[in-house]
């Protein structure tokens, strides 16, 4: 793609990073076959193609953004689909980026928009906030279809109550397993929704990773790691968070070999993955942040690396693997979750249509409610074609999106390995109450 920015705008970084992926971009539109808003829609907008003239035109005139560039970037879910089809290696993911984040200071959205998002970026991201927020949503539910009724904000409110899970997972208190000879030491994201959410996800990850010899490190210093606020585009808010991660595990590294930062939330692991380009201007964190970035591993990829041997004990139950977008495309991790549970025993279905997204996509499915759920009938549709006893994927967000029109347990992908290598039975399959049906006796 031919492009004319001016010299004083190549002179940003951003700008130069952005002007270089447009150049990249040779219209061939291939990416619109697997774009799930221009599946929807059918749209050119709404295609990653025709975001890309938006963005560009946008961009290289040195324009604040327009109404009509806000809703169809808005509309786009970061499934990052469109980066595995492009032949040309577009990296649309920073262009698409860098467009939010010059929404956001050149577009004043109206006062419900700006309102929704601020609660976003003030909740979502702090577990003790998060948790609140969480009580008091059980509290509003049954409100929910007078609240659906307000103008401009009433659907997305109704959307985040739904979204609210309606058998809250209380955190168990669980030692640590002893690690007398570890074969590796990992420290482990906790994340800021997921622990809310779903402590259960890395409780046990850590009984998985004791169990095979790893030594799990706390870090009380790190906390959410950007990707809420900067796919607001909120770029400080973002940056801040980064950096802190940074700070914190860069001190733990210092103190000791690291063999792995391990990610059990597909959608942080591809932004941690990305840390060294978020920080690549600053020079007292560049450096920091590209190690960071090399270390960091999803639970699946950290495991595959380890190895472990197939459990005595075999279930033969059915999982259809829902691949999460951040899995497959943010961070091209694809056949290793699959064979995992395929060695623990389980019998894997792999889901038609699996690379189009579930309409998750981090606040996507409370900002866009309308297509988000179209996409969550889509998917479930298709997962209930692989009739499966349960759903496992990697990301909390996939999960409670999922879960609001699946009638089968959904599972995190860890929890199934944990169950396989002598763990409890994972909460949503004890939850079901016929588990003699879901599953064949253990050795």
């Amino acid at each position: 793609m031919e492009t004319h920015f001016s010299l004083a705008a190549l002179s940003d970084s951003d700008m130069r990073e952005s002007e270089k992926i447009l150049r990249s971009c040779v219209h061939c539109g291939f990416c619109t076959a697997t774009c799930p808003t221009y599946l929807l829609l059918g749209d050119e907008l709404d295609s990653p193609r025709g975001r890309i003239y938006l963005i560009k035109d946008m961009l290289e005139n040195e324009k604040p953004a327009t109404a009509e560039v806000v809703k169809h970037v808005d509309r786009c879910l970061s499934c990052l689909a469109c980066m595995t089809t492009c032949p040309s290696g577009v990296h649309y993911m920073h262009l698409v980026d860098h467009a939010r984040a010059h929404i956001e200071t050149t577009y004043k959205r109206d006062l419900p928009d700006r309102a929704m998002r601020l609660i976003l970026a003030t909740v979502l991201p702090y577990p003790r906030r998060f948790a609140f927020a969480l009580r008091a949503a059980r509290l509003a539910r049954p409100l929910a279809p007078m609240i659906a009724k307000l103008p401009k904000i009433g659907a997305r409110m109704a959307a985040m109550l739904a979204l609210a899970p309606r058998h809250p997972q209380v955190a168990a208190s669980a030692p640590a397993l002893p690690v007398t000879a570890p074969k590796a030491r990992v420290i482990l994201l906790e994340g800021c929704a997921q622990p809310v959410l779903q402590p259960s996800i890395n409780t046990a990850t850590r009984r998985l990773l004791a169990r095979l010899d790893v030594e799990v490190l706390a870090s009380p210093d790190a906390g959410c790691c950007g990707a809420l606020t900067h796919h607001l585009g909120k770029e400080a808010s973002a940056l801040a968070f980064v950096r802190a991660n940074v700070r914190a595990w860069t001190s733990m590294m210092e103190q000791g070999p690291i063999d792995a930062i391990v990610i059990t939330a597909s959608g942080c692991g591809t932004t941690v993955k990305d840390y060294g380009f978020m920080l690549r201007n600053d020079p007292e964190y560049a450096a920091k942040a590209a190690k960071i970035s090399s270390l960091a591993k999803d639970i699946t990829e950290f495991l595959t690396q380890l190895r472990p041997a197939a459990p005595a004990a075999r279930s033969g139950l059915v999982v259809a693997y829902h691949s999460a977008c951040s899995m497959q495309h943010g961070q091209q991790i694809r056949e290793e979750p699959k064979r995992l549970l395929k060695n623990a025993g389980y019998i894997v279905k792999d889901i038609p249509e699996g690379h189009i997204c579930c309409g998750s996509a981090g606040t996507y499915n409370i900002l866009q409610p309308e297509l988000a759920q179209r996409l969550r009938n889509r998917k479930i549709d298709n997962v209930m074609k692989t009739q499966p006893q349960v759903v496992a994927t990697g990301n909390i967000g996939c999960m409670t999106q999922l879960g609001l029109g699946l009638d089968i347990p959904i599972v995190h992908s860890v929890e199934l390995l944990d169950w396989a290598y002598g763990g409890p039975i994972p909460e949503a399959l004890d939850r079901t109450g016929n588990y003699a049906q879901i599953a064949l006796p253990r050795a």
